[in-house]
């Protein structure tokens, strides 16, 4: 017998009633054949989600009814069969002894359903207004009903170490054991199911699917999406909580961005009836992800996917019927194609919108504008056709703002990872690029790293109320002069990058001077040449070993084509931190001239500058060294210092070129 799927078709109650050969003789209702629960069974095949376009037709073993089909058998009772799709087409057949007189079933309005599982439990309705939740999402929650999580921690760790030891009944009687309701019992088999099923994507990728026994899939531990559906509801079932499966189409393994969806649903899920309302879950997508790289499956346990508020669960499955949308308004599969994909990480990581609203993007005068707002301080980062490249992202104190400029015309991959609270980024957006023309007076430095411009993140790191709070500043004459405060007992190091012209490896630091005034520090820097540069800012705890850490950077420009400034002097270890140089700035000296020198050096005993003679330094009232010396006859000058009057040892500070004559 085949059900037809049909919107519009309701519950209909069947009775099959089987009186004695004597009293069906006496009614003229002469039959061969016995209602043989066995034999109807063959005959049917086994009834899994028809029409659904997923699930096929397969041979029922006695002891592995599929989750569609529950039994009650009793020797010398009435034996109930009721089948039922997930359409809410239900077929009941009783089967009497010989001797006894069939009881009708308690009628119901079509409304309603028929007894539903094996445990005697009431079917409930089909989803209707009371399951809907409002769309779009009220950032209410990432769940469809109240949860604390901390409340499964236990049961959590009981349900994923639970092993397999005879069939699925024993299975699940182990897995509820510390189970104390519905919830519970649905979160033990979800954690269970999540933490032991393998994805099987060779059985995934075949043309003609074949639906998954059960104790296939106990034995192998791997299943494709139709398996874990399939599972998850008869497990449900058996711990007598009400459970359907759900087909329709995904956003899953393959999508690519604007892609439509027609034929054969490629996806099932399941909704799960608790505390009166419908919910949904996918333990496919919680139990873990496939590289698309290698296109091997990975446990990557996704908390997501558990009773996910249908506002949020409709971004990446569709299902074959509105109605499990459990949404009000519900979507149209057009809606469903256009609408933004959010990854389930940019949920996880406490993302809350994202602009713009659709995945493809046309840039304007070269530039595309993405923002993202989330519930707390993020660390972002993007990419651009695979490489941190031409664009500005900037950290807010809630979310971020990026700004692309495409290098060339055409369509670009734009991808957008956060880190959260784990230390790993993960990608949370995609979009599309479409680009007509290409600005290319906005080009970046590549070396220009994220975030750009101070942030709570560099306020996290030590350094506050910068003196530029913006990420871009503009010279007009190639110099400019950056403050910021310093949290004590943090170094800060900050080097100047190009993408041409004389700054090399060893002389990024050498456009750079650093200042020390009390509690700030402040960044002297002199530029080449015109042009844009990134000037980076690192910091490391002095009393800890290990490298300086990127904190953020700055976005320099200049269009004044006759700027050409020289390195700053060489500074050497012994520089102390709270030194301060005032003159000469310039690390390049003109030859045959008298060069005066004023510094402040705190804790010093004495300071000269050695070039072909030596000069000393003196102290004045002010606490500055002070004095001259000629660069006549000699190619580099050098400052140096005596740190402890009683020994004649002198370190080198600072070192200066002198010109060729």
């Amino acid at each position: 017998m085949e059900l037809k799927k049909d919107s519009n078709a309701v519950s209909i109650d069947m009775l099959l009633i089987v009186h004695s050969e004597k009293l069906r003789a006496a009614q003229g209702t002469h039959s061969d054949r016995q209602a043989d629960p066995g034999a109807l069974l063959q005959r049917r095949g086994g009834l899994q989600g028809v029409g659904n376009g997923i699930r096929k037709w397969q041979k029922i073993e006695a002891n592995d009814l599929p989750g569609h089909l529950a039994e009650k058998q009793h020797p010398q009772q009435t034996q109930v069969i009721t089948s039922y799709d997930n359409q809410g087409t239900q077929l009941t057949v009783e089967v009497h002894p010989r001797d006894a007189m069939p009881q009708l079933f308690k009628k119901f309005s079509l409304a309603k359903r028929l007894q539903g599982d094996k445990n005697g439990n009431t079917r409930p309705r089909q989803p209707g207004g009371k399951d809907a939740h409002a769309y779009p999402w009220d950032r209410s929650s990432l769940k469809s009903m109240p949860l604390d999580l901390r409340q499964f921690e236990k049961l959590d760790i009981h349900a994923s170490q639970v092993m397999v030891k005879s069939g699925l009944d024993e299975l699940v009687s182990d897995l509820v054991q510390e189970a104390n309701s519905d919830l519970e019992r649905v979160r033990a088999i979800w954690i269970w199911i999540c933490h032991h099923i393998e994805y099987d994507i060779v059985a995934a990728q075949e043309k003609d699917r074949q639906a998954f026994k059960i104790t296939d899939i106990l034995q192998t531990q791997k299943t494709n999406c139709d398996g874990y559906a399939g599972l998850f509801e008869k497990m449900c079932r058996i711990a007598g909580v009400q459970c359907m499966t759900v087909p329709g189409y995904s956003k899953g393994f393959g999508y690519q961005i604007g892609q439509s969806f027609s034929g054969e649903f490629d996806h099932a899920w399941n909704a799960v009836f608790l505390e009166g309302r419908w919910h949904l879950v996918d333990s496919t997508w919680g139990s873990g992800l496939v590289d698309k790289s290698t296109s091997k499956f990975t446990f990557l346990y996704n908390e997501f996917y558990f009773l996910t508020h249908p506002a949020l669960f409709i971004e990446d499955h569709f299902p074959d019927n509105k109605n499990w949308q459990l949404l009000k308004p519900p979507q149209s599969l057009r809606q469903f194609e256009n609408s933004m994909y959010h990854k389930s990480e940019f949920y996880n990581k406490g993302m809350l919108s994202a602009y713009p609203e659709t995945s493809m993007i046309r840039t304007v005068n070269g530039k595309a504008t993405v923002t993202i707002e989330s519930c707390a301080p993020t660390l972002f980062m993007f990419m651009l056709n695979g490489k941190q490249e031409h664009g500005l992202l900037s950290l807010r104190e809630n979310g971020m703002k990026l700004e692309v400029y495409p290098p060339s015309t055409g369509t670009h991959k734009l991808q957008i990872f956060a880190k959260g609270n784990s230390d790993i980024y993960s990608s949370v957006l995609e979009y599309t690029l479409k680009c007509n023309y290409v600005d290319f007076g906005a080009q970046l430095p590549s070396e220009l790293h994220q975030p750009v411009g101070p942030s709570w993140f560099s306020e996290k790191m030590g350094i506050i109320k910068p003196s530029h709070p913006d990420p871009i500043i503009h010279t007009t004459d190639g110099r400019c002069s950056i403050s910021f405060g310093v949290d004590e007992g943090i170094s800060v190091l900050a080097s100047l990058h190009g993408d041409d012209g004389p700054i090399t490896e060893e002389t990024q630091r050498r456009y750079i001077f650093q200042l020390h005034q009390e509690k700030r520090t402040e960044l002297k820097v002199q530029l080449p040449h015109a042009g844009k540069f990134a000037l980076k800012i690192f910091v490391k705890k002095r009393q800890e070993v290990g490298n300086y850490i990127f904190v953020f950077n700055y976005l320099l420009c200049c269009t004044n084509t006759k700027v050409n400034w020289p390195m700053f002097p060489e500074s050497f270890g012994n520089w102390g931190h709270d030194n301060e140089l005032l003159e000469p700035l310039s690390g390049v000296l003109p030859a045959n001239r008298n060069i005066p020198f004023k510094l402040k050096l705190p804790g010093i005993a004495k300071a000269l500058v050695k070039g072909q003679d030596t000069w000393p330094l003196t102290l004045n009232n002010e606490g500055y060294w002070e004095g001259s010396c000629s660069t006549a006859g000699c190619q580099e000058v050098y400052v140096m210092v005596l740190e402890n009057a009683n020994h004649n040892f002198y370190s080198y500070i600072l070192k200066y070129k002198v010109n060729a004559q």
